[in-house]
């Protein structure tokens, strides 16, 4: 587990300890569990690591792409992509439709709204596994009229290109 806050560092540093005096080793202080685990995590001292466990950072990203058309969008991002939904919200039946798709950890938003995204947009996404999600896309070469390719020369590392039916780009990227 790498710790993402103090507390969990903390939590680590104790079950180093209790680790190392279960297994026979000479029991560090607190302090030097916290200096150990500092220098595991590539930081000079405690002080500079719990100074960067405390820093602001955001904490993702959901790009807003444009979509036209609703049953195009679920066709492509749910049954092709493997997306599942979830929300959908609009304010009244005859309104736009903005929604929240995600595959793992990626969440996308699509919005019928005419003023959010811009059609054409690129969305670059950093991934593990290309050469089986290219295997699980080309499995459902039914359901679209893309054939994906993974292009190995790509600067970032092999990459494959997706053009959704409003012409936005997922470009997923395996890097190096």
């Amino acid at each position: 587990m790498t710790p993402s806050n103090v507390a969990d560092a903390r939590r680590a540093a104790q079950a180093l300890r209790n680790s190392l005096a279960l297994n026979g080793f000479p029991e560090p202080t607190d302090p030097q569990a916290l200096e150990i685990l500092s220098h595991t995590a590539g930081y000079p001292d405690w002080t500079s690591y719990s100074a960067a466990l405390t820093a602001a950072r955001p904490l993702f990203a959901v790009p807003v792409l444009r979509i036209f058309d609703v049953a195009a969008a679920r066709r492509f991002y749910c049954e092709y992509l493997g997306c599942e939904v979830l929300f959908e919200h609009r304010f009244a039946d005859d309104l736009p439709l903005y929604l929240r798709v995600c595959r793992g950890e990626i969440e996308l938003d699509l919005s019928e709204h005419h003023g959010d995204g811009t059609p054409g947009s690129v969305v670059w996404i950093d991934a593990t596994g290309l050469d089986a999600l290219h295997g699980e896309l080309r499995s459902r070469d039914h359901l679209t009229s893309i054939r994906p390719g993974i292009d190995r020369s790509a600067p970032g590392g092999p990459t494959m290109e997706l053009i959704d039916p409003f012409h936005n780009v997922l470009r997923i990227c395996e890097s190096r």
